[in-house]
């Protein structure tokens, strides 16, 4: 099969590997029909040291089920599915707690043991609390991107609202246009928030951000930006401060926008360990500092059902789509932001 590496920052190849294989009873083969490359893939594209070997990539797929290990119970091949960007036995108590992520019998793609998921074909482990079926849809549905957002960037802008408790009357700032901010607006219009402020410059992308339900747009940045955003807000602040960004300048931005008793919530993948928490950022306004890694697997069945219902379209954040082996172009184009995020037709 043909599959993604990395082979240090800014050298992506398309290679020829041995298709994956049935290495665990729990284990399912799905071929891919749709993959995408993330944001958090330009982190790896920007820094990883030179490898003479490859590091496979890629987290987020829909597809369909091609073989099953003999443990597998409630797939079939055939079954049209979303992966979510990582896998769990859902069974667990840290499972049923929400937070799938954490799962002590799951993991992460993007590694030798289990491969990247841009790729002809995944292993996916654990596939009964990994794999979602999408009943009534095939590979010809106009639904493949907004089912495909589902596996990872728009659930992940769900869980950066969830975990903020955003709700109806609340002023919620989302920083970063990227594709999970734009999703965290969508979610937060949904969740019902009074006003959204869209922090970003690129005006192509804030557009859709106002189409998503955007109230406001600020296209300053740290000072200025804090400053811009307490003046809409009458100097009190935002209630939730959704961080789509994951680089220390948007986590002081964040704090710096925040109103008194409010929520930051991050979900972009922070490139940093340490950072302020003291008297002058959080403490003294008693801020609430949350998120992670979204465990999409929570919210997989209603947000499927709302995308058959028609009841949101989140994959309008694909601007471009490419095939499997244009995807080193795929990386240098949503690197130079001339994308804001690429689907992979297969």
């Amino acid at each position: 099969m043909r599959a993604t590496f990395m082979y240090g920052a800014g050298d992506v190849r398309v290679e020829t590997v041995p298709d994956p294989i049935i290495s665990e009873p729990t284990d399912a083969i799905v071929r891919v029909v749709r993959a995408c490359v993330c944001g958090s893939d330009l982190h790896p594209y920007h820094s990883m040291p030179a490898s003479e070997k490859g590091t496979p990539m890629g987290h987020e797929l829909i597809g369909v089920v091609e073989e099953l290990g003999s443990a597998v119970s409630s797939l079939k091949p055939g079954d049209f599915v979303v992966a979510p960007f990582a896998y769990q036995d859902n069974t667990c108590a840290i499972c049923r707690d929400g937070f799938q992520t954490s799962c002590p019998h799951g993991g992460f793609y993007g590694n030798p043991r289990v491969g990247g998921l841009q790729a002809e074909l995944a292993r996916i482990p654990q596939a009964d609390g990994s794999l979602v079926v999408v009943p009534g849809v095939d590979e010809s549905s106009d639904l493949l991107p907004s089912l495909l957002s589902l596996s990872d960037v728009y659930l992940t802008g769900h869980h950066a609202a969830h975990m903020g408790r955003v709700s109806a009357g609340k002023t919620v700032t989302v920083i970063g246009d990227g594709a999970v901010g734009l999703s965290a607006v969508l979610a937060s219009r949904r969740l019902g928030a009074e006003r959204i402020i869209l922090m970003g410059r690129h005006t192509s992308r804030t557009d859709l951000g106002r189409e998503f339900g955007a109230t406001d747009v600020v296209a300053e940045r740290g000072d200025e930006g804090i400053a811009a955003v307490r003046e809409l807000t009458g100097g009190e602040g935002s209630h939730v401060v959704l961080e789509a960004v994951g680089h220390l300048p948007a986590y002081e931005q964040s704090y710096g926008i925040v109103r008194p008793g409010g929520v930051i919530s991050r979900v972009g993948v922070p490139q940093y360990e340490e950072a302020p928490v003291g008297f002058g950022s959080l403490f003294g306004k008693n801020v609430t500092l949350t998120g992670g890694p979204a465990p999409v697997r929570a919210y997989l069945e209603a947000a499927i059902q709302e995308v058959l219902d028609g009841e949101i379209d989140p994959g309008r954040v694909f601007d471009r789509t490419v095939g499997l082996d244009d995807i080193p172009a795929a990386y240098a184009a949503m690197d130079a932001r001339e994308a804001l995020k690429v689907m992979v037709a297969f």
